[in-house]
């Protein structure tokens, strides 16, 4: 499991995706790289679990409140708190969100399956997702509309999650699946992409 091509990140399409019906389209642009789904369900995340996958430190809280900080001055609302605050109530936004409705959870394998699909889904705001990515393509969401409410902060409705980091995938996948839920087998294209030489293809 240790080899690139044996690598693992886990995604799922969270119920703004869902209610757009744009699962299939999801799949279908992680599935023609030559990733393979080894694992996949619907569920409602729970909150403890939630908390879990979402809980950010104070670095990324602070740098998440500045932009709403600064947000807020664009629309000549003077901020009430530090920025940390404000990103700590991202948090807790995005704990909620996650948390009222269904999402699919899958786990995808292939060559550093982490980097490739985090390209393909591009960047956490839609509107600076570079066109081509599912972002980028399938939805208009930005930081300053989340923020548009003032005080009040919403997630930014971004179809789906990915694993970040390469460090991050077991522990994100040991979260929401059982190991029994994940199935090693084998694809047929895993020849073309993977094997050294490719013997046989003449007859």
């Amino acid at each position: 499991m240790n080899t690139p091509q044996k690598e693992r990140t886990f995604v799922f399409v969270k119920h703004d995706g869902i209610q757009r019906s744009l699962v299939g389209e999801i799949i279908k642009r992680i599935e023609r790289t030559g990733l393979k789904i080894v694992a996949m369900k619907m569920f409602v995340p729970d909150r403890k679990r939630a908390e879990i996958h979402y809980g950010k430190n104070d670095t990324w809280c602070a740098e998440k409140g500045q932009i709403q900080v600064e947000n807020l001055k664009k629309m000549g609302i003077e901020p009430t708190k530090p920025a940390i605050e404000y990103g700590r109530d991202k948090v807790e936004a995005i704990i909620n969100y996650i948390t009222v409705g269904p999402v699919i959870a899958m786990v995808i394998e292939g060559n550093q399956a982490v980097g490739i699909v985090k390209k393909i889904v591009g960047g956490t705001e839609p509107l600076t997702s570079d066109v081509g990515t599912i972002r980028g393509d399938l939805t208009l969401d930005s930081y300053a509309a989340a923020d548009s409410g003032g005080a009040v902060t919403r997630a930014v409705r971004n179809l789906m999650h990915c694993t970040g980091k390469p460090e991050e995938a077991e522990g994100e996948i040991n979260l929401w699946f059982k190991e029994d839920e994940i199935i090693n087998y084998r694809l047929v294209q895993e020849a073309i992409l993977y094997d050294v030489n490719l013997d046989g293809i003449l007859e």
